[in-house]
């Protein structure tokens, strides 16, 4: 082969998530059917990355017209976006933990895109980069390198 392009380097790459799913920035997010994405579930191997920001999918963005009080038209102006920034491959982000970790510990998938600590083969998603460490109860958001 003479040569290849360069597809992407590092991230962030841009997804859209399925159909009725809600993606919230700082959650995991893993690949669904038809090339979209969708909050990671516990144990997930199909991990994409960490959402940047909030995002719907198009099917569910909400552009019905409906009246006031008065019988005037109201028309929603804004809506959350249709697309999302994904972070990987050694990014460290704010994300959000379903229990507490140590500073330098692996983390895995758990439930609704957050991350718990783990080191089952093939679901180890980062690791926990919170100089102090997370505490849940006190903080639940702390800092992750992604693998």
């Amino acid at each position: 082969m003479p040569g290849i392009p360069q597809v992407t380097q590092g991230g962030p790459k841009t997804f859209v998530p399925a159909d009725n799913a809600f993606v919230r920035g700082g959650r995991l997010v893993e690949a669904t059917a038809g090339g979209r994405i969708q909050e990671a579930g516990a144990a997930s191997v199909r991990v994409l990355g960490v959402a940047l920001t909030d995002a719907i999918a198009p099917e569910d963005v909400n552009t019905t017209t409906t009246t006031d009080a008065t019988g005037r038209p109201v028309t929603p102006l804004l809506s959350l976006p249709t697309s999302v920034a994904v972070a990987y491959g050694g990014t460290e982000v704010p994300v959000t933990y379903a229990a507490d970790a140590l500073f330098g510990q692996k983390l895995i998938a758990a439930a609704n895109g957050t991350v718990t600590p783990g080191v089952v083969a093939g679901q180890v998603v980062g690791v926990c980069t919170e100089p102090l460490g997370v505490t849940v109860a006190t903080n639940p958001v702390g800092l992750m390198r992604t693998v």
